[in-house]
């Protein structure tokens, strides 16, 4: 018997084997910890799972993530060897991503947090705009999600320039890539996009130095940074000192080294500060498990799971 296991300890696994059952109602689906016997568990889908959850089921065949990020699963030091780790590229959470970049970019650009204050003190201020054209949006990342980012900042208008670790090529976008070409990118940017997967080098690289590097040419007469890639890799203080300084505009922050974001965390009160609570690119049961069953279905079939993760690269 060949059997699907759910392990997703902070989201309901019964929900998320109420969308696969519909889906492929042929499959033996269990969540985590009922897992039954573990040596009929041949396909594990998972999401922040607990340590040595992986390593007891023998004959596991394939892990998915159910999320864009796969630090987590890759963390576990007891994760079993030679097992494929499949990573979710799926339309629906690309466009999930876009929308909340684009949303982003706009209100900092279109100052609405200003115009939000203006309108509770009841005041009426006309202040200059300036066209998309006049801000150079800057993607860290430029994978499925920054692609698709920098495709739809560009149709709004605005100047777009990308960074990532190898080189590639974007048609209406200047590409920089490698530690070499880094602050060149950051000098062209006036509105930063983190998009990056976590990784040993990507963590905490949102930090003073970085900040100090970002252009301060654009209309807003400093920097804004939205990170909406890993918590791991912004430096709380660092953006809190920047904010304080005005050698930063503004921030959007969705995701946090800890999460939920503690309480006692002075970003929740700082006014250049927008929170969302790790929710830029919700995964959708139905959509995910869909696209799950379609893998394993070609898997079965003999053929090769796709979007598989480069362990070297670490995403």
């Amino acid at each position: 018997m060949s059997a699907f296991l759910f392990v997703t300890p902070s989201w309901d696994g019964h929900s998320w084997a109420k969308a696969l059952r519909h889906v492929a109602p042929h499959m033996d689906v269990r969540v985590w910890p009922d897992c039954g016997r573990e040596e009929d568990v041949h396909y594990v889908a998972a999401w922040l799972p607990p340590a040595n959850a992986l390593k007891r089921f023998p004959n596991l065949k394939a892990i998915f993530s159910l999320g864009a990020g796969v630090d987590a699963i890759l963390s576990d030091p007891t994760l079993p060897s030679g097992i494929p780790i499949v990573r979710v590229n799926d339309a629906d959470l690309t466009g999930r991503m876009s929308e909340y970049i684009v949303l982003h970019v706009l209100m900092h650009h279109r100052q609405m947090r200003r115009l939000a204050d203006n309108q509770s003190k009841r005041v009426w201020e006309n202040f200059d705009q300036r066209p998309a054209s006049a801000m150079t949006v800057g993607i860290m990342g430029l994978g499925v999600l920054g692609t698709d980012a920098a495709r739809k900042l560009l149709m709004m208008g605005f100047k777009v320039v990308g960074w990532s670790r190898s080189a590639k090529a974007l048609h209406g976008v200047r590409c920089f890539d490698g530690a070499s070409q880094l602050d060149a990118f950051l000098n062209e940017t006036d509105i930063l996009i983190s998009l990056l997967p976590a990784t040993p080098e990507t963590d905490g690289i949102i930090n003073r130095e970085l900040i100090s590097k970002l252009s301060c040419r654009g209309p807003l007469g400093a920097p804004v940074i939205i990170n909406a890639g890993r918590g791991r890799q912004h430096v709380e203080a660092d953006i809190l000192h920047s904010l304080d300084t005005g050698r930063l505009h503004a921030a959007s922050l969705d995701v946090f080294a800890s999460e939920p974001l503690s309480t006692a965390s002075p970003l929740w009160a700082h006014p250049k500060v927008v929170i969302t609570p790790h929710n830029a690119a919700d995964s959708d049961p139905a959509v995910i498990c869909s696209y799950v069953a379609g893998q394993i279905a070609r898997f079965e079939r003999g053929e090769e799971l796709v979007n598989l993760v480069d362990l070297k690269r670490g995403y």
